[in-house]
C-alpha cells in the first residue's frame, strides 16, 4: 500500500436536524458516483429498516463506501456515514464522528438552523473535524436561501462563497458537494489516528476503532470499524484490547451499501469485519481491534506497546422503563434478543429485573421516550416477541435517614454521595425513611421564531422551567435557553412545543445534574388490583391531576369485560381519582319468543347475580394491551 492510496481516502459524515434530507442527499451521492445502480435504486437507500422508511427517519447511523472521479481522471475513495437528526440518536452521531475526518452541515433552506443543528456542529468541533456547510432544498418554493446563508455565516463565521446550495432532490450542487469533501477534507494520517512518530500511517501495527456492530447468525459479530493504523487481513488472528478477547477476521469488506467482501481493510479505510464472537458481550462498540501478535506485553518486534483508542465517553440513559416478556416462558428468547439489540443499539443499558406481578424482566435505560418507542417495535418485528412495558421514569437520587435496612441488592446502587439511585416506582423506601429527593434536570435549548415566544414560553414555565436567557440568530428567530427538571419534558413537551408554534419550533436538551423535588409514588389499581406496571412517580402538587388522566386513559383504552371494572389512583391508602368501566351487555333475553314478563325478569336477575360473582372473583384478570403503557404516558 503507498502512501498515495492513503491521501486519496476521504471519510465524511452528514450532520443535520431531523428531517432535513440528509438521507436523500446520500441517495444523489450514490447515483452520482455510480455506487448502486439506478434500477436498484430507491428512496432512502442507507435507511435500511423498515421502520425507518415507515417514519420517514434515520435510527441507525450507515456506512458506505464510494468511488468518485475529479478533474483530471483522479479517483478518490469516499467513505459517508449517514446519521440520524432526533436527539434521542445522538450517541449514532457521535460514535459517526469518532471515525471521520469531516463533516456535512446540512440546512434546510424553509426552515433554517434547527436546536439539533447546532447541537450536532458542537460534537463536529469537539472532534476538530472539517466542516462543510450545505443549504439543502434550494428546490422548495418556500426556500429562503439568502437568510439561511446569513444564518450559517453568523453560526460558523465562514464565507458567502464557503456555503454550497444544494438540492438532495433534484441533485443540484451534489458535485460541488464532492469536489468540496475533496478539497477541505484532510486524507487519513498517523495525526488524525493519534499517532505521535514519523512513521506512515500504514507501516504501524493495526488499530482500528469499533464504532458499531450488528450480529449475524453464521458470521458471529459483525464489528464496523475505522481503521487508524496498519492493515486487517481475512484469516488474520485479531485482539480486543478492552475484553481481551482474542478471534479470527472470518470476512473484511467495504459497505456499497450492502456488505462487499474485499478481503482486506488498510488504514484510513471503513469496512466491517466479521469475528465469529458468538457472545456478543466479546465484542463493545468503542474497543480497539488490533493483532493477537502486537497485544503481548511490549509487542512484538516493537519498541513500546500498542495502545486503545480514545473510544467513546460511556452514555447516559435518561429513561428508565421495565421491559417484560407477555408469556414467562420467553423470558431467555427476551435476554438473546436484548443482547442482540444491544450490538446495534449502544445507547441501550438493562439489567435483570423481577416483579412480584410481571416475573422476571429487564430494567431497561434509553435516551429518550422515541428511542423506548423504537426499541418496541424492533422487538417485536425483528424478534416477534409481545412484551409489558411498565410506564417509564427517570433515576431519582433518595437520601435515606439510614441504609442501615437496605438489603443487599439495594446497597450496590448507592452512589458516591451516598444517595440511593431509584430507576422505578416500587424501589422507591417508606416515607418514613427518606430524608430528600432529588431528580435530573436538564439545559434546554428552543428555537422558534419571535411570534411563538409567548405561548413556548408559557408552556415551559408549566413544565417547571426556570428561565436562562434569550439569544437571537437574527430578526426573526431566538432560541430560549432554560434549564428544567428531566421528568417533565420527556412525555409529551415535544409533541405541546410543536403544536403552539405551529411546527416551527425545535428542541435540543442535554443533562446538567440533580436538584431536590418533592415527589410521591402514585398506585393504580385495576379491579381492585395494584398494576405495579403503571405505578409512577408523581410531584405531590400534580398527584390528582396525574391521577384522573390515568384513569381516564384507562376508560379510553382497556377492552371492556363482562363486569363492571373499578380504576382507581392511589397514595398509600387514600384514594385521589377513580373511574368505572361499564360491563359488557350480553342480551340474555334474546331467545325469549313470548309469555309473561316475569320470565325476562328472570333471566335479567341471573345475569345481574353472575355478573356480581364476576367482578367478586374476576380481579387480576384484566389484561392490559402494551400500547396502553405509551398512551398513558402520551397524555
Amino acid at each position: 500500500m503507498s502512501e498515495e492510496n492513503v491521501k486519496k481516502i476521504r471519510n465524511f459524515a452528514i450532520l443535520a436536524h431531523i428531517d432535513h434530507g440528509k438521507s436523500t442527499l446520500a441517495d444523489r451521492m450514490l447515483e452520482l458516483t455510480g455506487t448502486i445502480e439506478k434500477r436498484k435504486m430507491k428512496d432512502q437507500v442507507l435507511d435500511r429498516m423498515d421502520l425507518e422508511r415507515e417514519r420517514g427517519i434515520t435510527i441507525k447511523l450507515q456506512p458506505v463506501s464510494m468511488k468518485f472521479k475529479v478533474s483530471g481522471n483522479e479517483e478518490y475513495l469516499f467513505n459517508l456515514i449517514d446519521t440520524p437528526g432526533h436527539v434521542d440518536f445522538t450517541y449514532e452521531v457521535s460514535r459517526s464522528l469518532a471515525a471521520v475526518e469531516g463533516a456535512i452541515l446540512l440546512v434546510d433552506a424553509t426552515q433554517g438552523i434547527q436546536a439539533q443543528t447546532l447541537a450536532n456542529l458542537y460534537l463536529a468541533l469537539e472532534e476538530n473535524l472539517a466542516i462543510i456547510p450545505v443549504v439543502n432544498k434550494i428546490d422548495l418554493p418556500a426556500a429562503d436561501i439568502e437568510k439561511t446563508k446569513n444564518e450559517i455565516m453568523e453560526l460558523i463565521g465562514c464565507k458567502e462563497e464557503e456555503i454550497i446550495c444544494a438540492s438532495g432532490k433534484t441533485g443540484e450542487g451534489v458535485a460541488d458537494i464532492l469536489q468540496a469533501v475533496v478539497n477541505k477534507v484532510a486524507a487519513p494520517s498517523a495525526k488524525s489516528a493519534g499517532g505521535g512518530n514519523d512513521k506512515s500511517i500504514y507501516e504501524k501495527p493495526l488499530r482500528a476503532l469499533i464504532f458499531d456492530s450488528t450480529y449475524d447468525e453464521y458470521r458471529g459479530v459483525l464489528a464496523f470499524i475505522r481503521v487508524m493504523e496498519g492493515r486487517i487481513k481475512k484469516g488474520e488472528k485479531i485482539y480486543l484490547m478492552a475484553t481481551k478477547a482474542k478471534s479470527e477476521a472470518v470476512d473484511a469488506g467495504i459497505f456499497t451499501p450492502d456488505y462487499k467482501s474485499t478481503g482486506e481493510l488498510k488504514a484510513g479505510e471503513i469496512g466491517y469485519i466479521a469475528t465469529g464472537f458468538k457472545n456478543v458481550n466479546e465484542c463493545r462498540v468503542g474497543d480497539t481491534i488490533t493483532n493477537v501478535n502486537f497485544a503481548a506485553q511490549g509487542g512484538i518486534g516493537l519498541s513500546a506497546p500498542v495502545t486503545g483508542l480514545k473510544g467513546y465517553k460511556e452514555v447516559k440513559p435518561m429513561v428508565f422503563a421495565g421491559i417484560f416478556p407477555q408469556e414467562g416462558n420467553e423470558y431467555q428468547q427476551l435476554r438473546e434478543a436484548m443482547e442482540k439489540l444491544k450490538l446495534n443499539d449502544a445507547a441501550l443499558t438493562y439489567e435483570p429485573e423481577h416483579s412480584d406481578a410481571l416475573g422476571f424482566g429487564f430494567r431497561s435505560g434509553f435516551l429518550g421516550l422515541l428511542h423506548l418507542e423504537i426499541f418496541q417495535e424492533r422487538l417485536k418485528r425483528e424478534y416477534n416477541l409481545d412484551i409489558v412495558v411498565t410506564t417509564p421514569s427517570v433515576a431519582y437520587r433518595v437520601f435515606l435517614k439510614s441504609v442501615k435496612s437496605l438489603d443487599q441488592r439495594r446497597l450496590k446502587n448507592i452512589d458516591a454521595d451516598g444517595a440511593l439511585v431509584i430507576h422505578s416506582p416500587h424501589e422507591l423506601p417508606d416515607l418514613s425513611q427518606i430524608e430528600k429527593i432529588e431528580e435530573p434536570w436538564v439545559t434546554l435549548d428552543v428555537i422558534i421564531p419571535k411570534d411563538y415566544m409567548g405561548a413556548a414560553m408559557n408552556l415551559i414555565q408549566d413544565k417547571r422551567g426556570v428561565y436562562v436567557n434569550t439569544e437571537f440568530i437574527n430578526v426573526t428567530r431566538a432560541i430560549l435557553h432554560y434549564t428544567a427538571p428531566m421528568a417533565t419534558i420527556l412525555t409529551d413537551f415535544y409533541d405541546k412545543i410543536k403544536s403552539v408554534s405551529s411546527g416551527y419550533a425545535s428542541v435540543n436538551y442535554e443533562f446538567s445534574g440533580y436538584k431536590p423535588a418533592d415527589v410521591v409514588k402514585m398506585d393504580v389499581l385495576v379491579a381492585e388490583d395494584e398494576v405495579e406496571s403503571l405505578s409512577m412517580i408523581v410531584y405531590r402538587d400534580e398527584a390528582f391531576r396525574r391521577g384522573k388522566e390515568v384513569v381516564e386513559t384507562l376508560k379510553e383504552t382497556l377492552p371492556r369485560q363482562m363486569f363492571v371494572i373499578k380504576l382507581q389512583a392511589a397514595i398509600g391508602g387514600k384514594v385521589i381519582a377513580s373511574e368505572r368501566l361499564s360491563a359488557m351487555r350480553k342480551d340474555v333475553t334474546a331467545k325469549l319468543y313470548g309469555g309473561d314478563v316475569t320470565r325476562k325478569r328472570k333471566l335479567l336477575e341471573k345475569q345481574k347475580k353472575g355478573k356480581k360473582k364476576m367482578m367478586e372473583h374476576g380481579k387480576g384478570s384484566v389484561e392490559i394491551p402494551s400500547d396502553t403503557f405509551i398512551k398513558i404516558l402520551k397524555r
